[in-house]
């Protein structure tokens, strides 16, 4: 089964920079809508070192139809040489924010 809608997640080392990317996706009609959260503990390895950092996450939702072009945005916006992005599948919900995610990530006429 194939969703209609999804939600894109990547990270980022500051809450500017948190704002700008969420602000940028939905400001270009990628996504309806952005949550930030953070800051946030991230424990990872990275050129052969465990590594731990404070970072925000940035989650944006969007049709699916729109989540190529937004993980493209995301990636050509972002600051880290191999960010985080991540689409999951929306597998249900409230109708009416889902007609409302549909209409918001549409390009004006």
């Amino acid at each position: 089964m194939s969703a209609e809608h999804v939600v894109v997640v990547t990270t980022v080392d500051s809450e500017d920079a948190a704002r700008r990317l969420a602000a940028g996706a939905v400001e270009a009609r990628l996504g309806a809508c952005a949550q930030i959260v953070g800051p946030i503990t991230s424990v990872y390895r990275w050129e052969g070192a465990v590594e731990t950092a404070r970072e925000w996450r940035v989650e944006v939702k969007a049709a699916a139809d729109r989540a190529a072009a937004l993980a493209d945005h995301l990636i050509a916006q972002h600051s880290y040489d191999v960010p985080e992005v991540i689409v999951t599948p929306v597998t249900g919900g409230s109708t009416a924010y889902l007609s409302w995610l549909d209409r918001e990530t549409r390009p004006v006429d």
